[in-house]
């Protein structure tokens, strides 16, 4: 039960991180009925932004608390920035086209994002400073760092957050109504081109702070790490239905779960045959399984008359 448990925190903190990026997959998905595939390397992006900043900082001696902030507004800003410029550059123009278009246009975007990191940051592995030493924290049977409880618990804030944004403000209601008929909401008064960027914005903004997360966590960044954390946040908002911003939220959550207790008792399960680092096998596995028996995801697809 003590391993069951701490699996469970274990997955709970990693599944925070991936409804994060998955919001970015759904919001967009929900107004264009576009997967951007380029969202992962978006979150990339940010990682290896605030990791240089952090680096950069660090050397001059400023507070640890300053540096983590200023790292992470840097990765906001530049996600943000990189966010709308995709949008603007590479998906608008072809908002009409037919919809294989944009996929493709997609996959292009997340190769030139990937190898545009490895010419700038380069192909080996960067190291995040250590600006805070984690201490642990007991809670009964299950130990957790104090690190693992902010980025479990500023997830929940940013979630909680957008979900109030989308539900209870004018700019909220006015991507509803693109999301449910963007033509008529253009007649209505509802600027559909400034409702996009501004969803492009939000969430590159809220996949560049899972990209801190991610390197804070881990320790580390790579030119490449956006695209595993990409799929896996892809199968996470497929899981909990595609379009749907609570559905992202939940499905992040549960893979993460999942994930973590597939890496504590896959070893167990198959009599040592396969290790931990078989855990993303689940993760496919999840995603393969939804499409076959709930193409629609947990709580369903509210565009699915659009597609």
């Amino acid at each position: 039960m003590d391993i069951f448990l701490q699996q469970l925190v274990n997955g709970l903190v990693l599944g925070s991180i991936y409804a994060l990026v998955a919001l970015g997959y759904t919001m967009v998905y929900g107004i264009l009925g576009l997967i951007n595939f380029a969202h992962g390397d978006i979150c990339m992006i940010g990682a290896l932004t605030a990791l240089t900043v952090a680096q950069a900082l660090a050397a001059m001696g400023l507070p640890a608390p300053l540096v983590l902030v200023l790292s992470a507004l840097a990765a906001v800003a530049v996600c943000s920035a990189l966010g709308v410029s995709i949008e603007r550059a590479a998906y608008r123009p072809l908002r009409r086209a037919p919809r294989l278009a944009p996929l493709i246009t997609a996959i292009g975007v997340s190769i030139l994002l990937q190898y545009s990191a490895a010419l700038i940051w380069g192909k080996q592995y960067l190291s995040m400073p250590e600006l805070v030493k984690p201490s642990e924290i007991a809670v009964g049977g299950v130990h957790l760092t104090d690190l693992q409880a902010f980025i479990f618990l500023l997830a929940c804030a940013i979630m909680g957050g957008l979900l109030w944004f989308i539900r209870s403000t004018r700019a909220g209601r006015a991507m509803r109504a693109t999301e449910q008929n963007p033509d008529v909401a253009g007649l209505m008064g509802v600027n559909v081109n400034h409702v996009i960027a501004l969803t492009f914005l939000l969430g590159s903004a809220v996949g560049a702070v899972a990209g801190v997360m991610v390197v804070l966590y881990y320790g580390i960044g790579h030119y490449f790490m956006g695209f595993m954390l990409g799929l896996k946040a892809f199968t996470a908002a497929v899981l909990g239905g595609i379009g749907n911003v609570g559905g992202a939220m939940l499905g992040g959550l549960l893979l993460g779960v999942i994930e973590s207790l597939a890496a504590g008792y896959i070893g167990d399960l198959t009599g040592g045959v396969l290790g931990s680092n078989y855990r993303d096998v689940f993760a496919f596995l999840v995603l393969i399984l939804v499409l076959v028996f709930r193409p629609s995801g947990l709580l369903g697809e509210r565009v699915a008359d659009r597609t």
